[in-house]
């Protein structure tokens, strides 16, 4: 599986010692890229997907301490390099840590689909994955915090759509969820692409807002939303403004973000967004 692209603070291979530690800590994946101050991304398989996933490790990770863990959903289609190789969560992340802006976290980046061609969404068999088996195996091996309001759930574009669909799914799972230039109706694609209106129904995060919203008030979910300049058929700025709309007016906690120029909108949401949710 091809690595990101190397950028500044990449190192072009790693120490005998810390492929070793990769080893003892994450059984089957390789470090594929470093940070400017000692995170660490790492590939390899992750329990109930069909590609490799990343996993981000902090500077200075360590198993005697509790980690908030974060959740990031790719486009479509995509793999999780987009969030290393485009959105630049290595020096953000490595960055805002060291500055001590945010604390120390862990970040896994699972894939969809059974090849990168796959142009479907975030739901189906790949939800479940997540739920049933990502989350609860990165809980399991790695010093993260169990508790919802310490994990975090985002998406950029069709990643925006699967983090509200599947948290709003799954209420109490998840503690913050954030769309970066995302939509909130299900297409009619992947395993949307024969559903009946009563599948379509259950998978649309207006409607799962207000079934949800007494549970989730009561939980304390936060919910992010940010916005770029249009970039496609699917996605017009204008719908994130109406849903965080829908959404205050639900009586949750919501922040809106809108961004004018398109250039370095992805790494500015990622940031936006995590440093808020991590705050």
């Amino acid at each position: 599986m091809p690595g990101p692209r190397r950028a500044g603070g990449y190192r072009p291979h790693v120490t005998m010692l810390a492929a070793w530690l990769t080893a003892a800590i994450l059984p089957g994946f390789l470090p594929v890229a470093a940070g400017p101050n000692g995170g660490e991304v790492l590939a390899g398989p992750l329990p109930g997907t069909d590609r490799p996933g990343y996993v981000y490790l902090p500077p200075g990770f360590s198993a005697l301490r509790r980690y908030p863990s974060v959740y990031l959903l790719h486009g479509m289609p995509g793999s999780p390099s987009e969030f290393v190789a485009g959105a630049g969560l290595l020096s953000w992340a490595d960055g805002a840590i060291s500055r001590g802006t945010v604390p120390p976290f862990v970040a896994v980046m699972p894939a969809a689909g059974t090849t990168p061609r796959y142009n479907g969404e975030w739901a189906g068999p790949w939800e479940r994955a997540l739920v049933d088996d990502v989350v609860p195996w990165i809980d399991a091996t790695l010093p993260t915090i169990r508790r919802a309001r310490d994990r975090v759930l985002a998406g950029l574009s069709a990643g925006g759509f699967g983090a509200y669909d599947i948290a709003l799914r799954n209420p109490g799972r998840f503690g913050v969820v954030e769309s970066w230039s995302g939509y909130f109706a299900p297409l009619h694609d992947g395993p949307f692409k024969r559903a009946t209106r009563e599948l379509l129904d259950a998978n649309d995060p207006r409607l799962l807002a207000r079934g949800e919203a007494p549970l989730l008030r009561e939980d304390g979910t936060r919910f992010f939303l940010s916005t770029g300049p249009f970039h496609s058929h699917w996605f017009r700025p204008a719908q994130t403004t109406a849903y965080a709309r829908e959404l205050a007016e639900l009586g949750l906690p919501v922040r809106l973000v809108t961004i004018a120029s398109a250039k370095g909108e992805y790494a500015t949401q990622l940031a936006d967004g995590l440093a808020w949710a991590l705050s």
